[in-house]
């Protein structure tokens, strides 16, 4: 008898997204999370963590395209690139394919997330052997109190924003990201869906206004996350994260420069969250 396995993420009490489940390759729980893997019927393997979707075979280059690529190509010489999260190493893959990067710090607070990305997901692991890649075991917010060098670029690819990624929103935690930029610098933090978390992205947009010069809200549209709508927050010392400045060409899925302007221009619901 055939067994039909499915997985659920429910995004409300009401609301969820099905996958029917062709096998699980890895289930165990960190120190900090929940970690599954699973082969679907339908997108390819599956991550998830705490019960949520991280990524898919499927999709998983929209989102870090879209990361990565907006502050990248916005800042004329991200030679220095902080990703705080991101153990998949897809934020990072990303980071790694323009060459002006002399090198590019992952910190991730759970060591076994980067050690499952590289078995089952080694399409975005490769970024781990790129010999301009760092790797750091700790927390994010603790990390950024310390470190003493200054970063161009700094992205925050976290899990929602609970549990061990709550903090990665706080004022505080910007307010550390501010002083770790160069002068020039340009943050990136995903903050959810608008249709699940609008007071959430208000407050976060609110925060990152009251340290930074220029904040702006983009999107992207990302099938398996809640909603499938995306929200990511930018802020910049100096750089207009709407605009990119730079010409290079890079193989990309999703992100080009059209994209990249167009992903500003925000529907009226949302522009009255920010």
């Amino acid at each position: 008898m055939e067994v039909d396995l499915r997985f659920v993420e429910n995004h409300s009490k009401d609301v969820g997204l099905v996958f029917k489940v062709r096998k699980v390759l890895y289930h165990s729980r960190s120190r900090y999370q929940d970690i599954l893997v699973f082969e679907s019927e339908g997108v390819g393997r599956v991550l998830v963590l705490d019960g949520c979707i991280m990524t898919t075979s499927v999709d998983e280059f929209i989102y870090h395209e879209m990361l990565a690529h907006v502050p990248m190509f916005s800042h004329p010489n991200p030679e220095k690139v902080l990703v705080v999260g991101g153990g998949d190493g897809g934020t990072l893959r990303e980071v790694f394919k323009h060459q002006r990067v002399k090198k590019g710090v992952l910190v991730e607070i759970d060591d076994q997330v980067v050690e499952v990305a590289k078995k089952f997901f080694p399409e975005l692991a490769c970024s781990f052997d790129d010999p301009r890649c760092s790797l750091e075991f700790c927390d994010g917010v603790e990390y950024l109190e310390k470190v003493k060098e200054r970063f161009q670029v700094i992205l925050v690819d976290s899990t929602d924003p609970v549990g061990p990624a709550e903090n990665l929103f706080s004022r505080e935690f910007f307010q550390s990201v501010y002083s770790a930029l160069s002068d020039d610098g340009v943050f990136v933090t995903q903050c959810e869906t608008p249709f699940y978390f609008g007071d959430f992205i208000k407050k976060v947009t609110s925060h990152l206004k009251s340290i930074f010069p220029k904040v702006a809200l983009y999107t992207a549209y990302v099938p398996f996350y809640p909603s499938g709508m995306w929200c990511f927050a930018a802020a910049s010392k100096g750089p207009d994260p709407s605009e990119p400045v730079f010409n290079g060409l890079l193989k990309t899925r999703y992100y080009n420069r059209e994209v990249h302007r167009a992903s500003f221009a925000l529907p009226n619901f949302l522009k009255e969250l920010c």
